[in-house]
């Protein structure tokens, strides 16, 4: 298991091959994000988009998941996360579609530590959602809590 003093600012990992279908953009907009250009295949054609295209929200959830799953990949040392702290600069860069295949870049760029029995500190690490055309999709700097030895 790694803890907070384990991790080292400016660790960069690459990890998943998730491949977004239609169903689930239209599942997750009609759920969670009803506009038209997430939910409607005609609608979305007329729309700023052209084409239907997934809620940023959807798309948030999809690198959520790839964190998760890169953390606990066989091989892959878990991390003693105990809590999410919140998340900063996100940003929507590229519309993701139908049959795009998404993955994470992950770096740490901060850690703070804090005085706890069982913390250790913060660490932030900025997450990049990129496509099969190495376009990023979307960034944002996680914080979450880790737990010390």
């Amino acid at each position: 298991m790694r803890h907070y003093g384990d991790i080292t600012v400016g660790e960069t990992e690459e990890y998943g091959a998730y491949e977004v279908t239609k169903d689930e953009i239209i599942e997750f907009g009609r759920k969670y994000d009803p506009q038209p250009f997430h939910t409607d295949e005609e609608a979305a054609r007329n729309s700023y988009f052209g084409e239907l295209v997934a809620s940023g929200w959807h798309t948030a959830s999809i690198c959520m998941r790839l964190s998760v799953e890169m953390k606990q990949r066989e091989g892959h040392e878990p991390e003693n996360n105990l809590a999410g702290a919140g998340v900063d600069e996100l940003r929507w860069h590229e519309p993701v579609k139908p049959g795009d295949v998404l993955r994470i870049r992950r770096e740490v760029v901060d850690k703070r530590p804090v005085e706890s029995e069982t913390a250790g500190g913060y660490i932030d690490a900025r997450i990049e959602g990129i496509n099969q055309n190495d376009d990023v999709v979307i960034s944002y700097v996680g914080k979450s809590l880790h737990g010390k030895r």
